[in-house]
């Protein structure tokens, strides 16, 4: 799940945990190397800072949230089976969507057709307002913006989404400026406090709502009071970026350590899985039939469902 900025295409990474995690909890992290060639023709040349990624199911889009707004990715390159929904087999570049190419410093798909975001507007302010755009939404797959709550006001760097009963939809922010969850039971029209903690990255569980994840310098926290309070989740590796996976998948935290290895909670048991190039920037778990991982690393946009052991790179990064 989340966000923070990125160079052209955001990468957030350091070898040394407390370094690197310390200068992504900060702000801007380091510039990794340039891609090795040979990459494919799809490239990421217009992509500047990579805070969040996502795909709906519903409608087999899947997205990018960037310095420069949002963008569909295309999914061309993967076997029929990662895609639950209908892509559109036109898309074989990223194309930026219709809507204002705001700095989406906070990005997740919330559920079938909606799309949650924060950060900051664009030079184009006539429909979103500044300095920070609070929590906006989108049914129309990013093609336009409604304003929810907190405009001028608050900048999520992160954001996570879990249903409730009868239909609610909770949500997760994190304001980086302030150092603190918000918590939201009504789809971010109003927010109670939650904790104040620095973290890099949140994850909500989709089976538990009152559960929530975090990576911090002092490694993997959770909450299990729905981001009042976090204590340290016994056992876990030290990770960078994280998501929940789906009941499908056995549930579970998936996430990426500072080096770029990929990390697999199953029963409780942590399994090593394979590994990105470069510590990612961003991450995603789609589940479905055919459960794989979106991630942001030095080669671009990439996609596994062997959680990590190979890799389809979607958008080479050309920076």
């Amino acid at each position: 799940m989340l966000t923070t900025p990125r160079r052209t295409l955001r990468l957030g990474g350091a070898a040394v945990v407390t370094v690197g995690l310390a200068a992504a909890l900060a702000g801007c992290a380091p510039t990794p190397a340039a891609p090795s060639a040979g990459a494919p023709a799809t490239t990421t040349a217009a992509f500047e800072h990579i805070h969040g990624l996502g795909a709906d199911l519903s409608t087999g889009a899947t997205y990018a949230g960037t310095h420069q707004g949002v963008w569909q990715i295309p999914t061309g390159l993967l076997p029929d089976s990662y895609l639950a929904g209908a892509p559109d087999a036109g898309l074989t570049r990223p194309t930026l969507s219709d809507g204002p190419a705001f700095d989406a410093m906070g990005f997740t798909v919330a559920g079938p057709g909606l799309l949650l975001a924060s950060g900051h507007p664009g030079s184009d302010q006539s429909t979103l307002t500044g300095p920070n755009v609070g929590l906006i939404s989108s049914t129309d797959a990013a093609a336009s913006w409604t304003n929810v709550s907190l405009a001028g006001e608050t900048d999520f760097h992160d954001l996570d989404a879990v249903p409730l009963p009868q239909e609610a939809l909770r949500v997760y922010g994190y304001d980086s400026a302030a150092g603190t969850v918000s918590i939201s039971d009504d789809g971010g029209a109003t927010w109670s406090a939650g904790a104040s903690v620095a973290l890099r990255d949140l994850a909500a569980d989709p089976a538990n709502p009152d559960r929530v994840f975090a990576t911090t310098e002092d490694g993997l926290a959770v909450s299990d009071d729905a981001g009042r309070t976090f204590g340290p989740a016994s056992g876990a590796p030290m990770l960078y970026l994280i998501d929940v996976q789906d009941a499908a998948a056995g549930g579970g935290v998936v996430g990426i350590d500072p080096d770029g290895v990929v990390w697999r909670q199953e029963a409780g048991t942590w399994s090593r899985g394979g590994q990105t190039e470069g510590t990612p920037e961003a991450l995603a778990f789609v589940g479905g039939g055919t459960p794989w991982l979106l991630a942001a690393d030095q080669r671009g946009v990439v996609a596994s469902d062997d959680f990590g052991l190979t890799w389809t790179v979607l958008v080479a990064d050309q920076a």
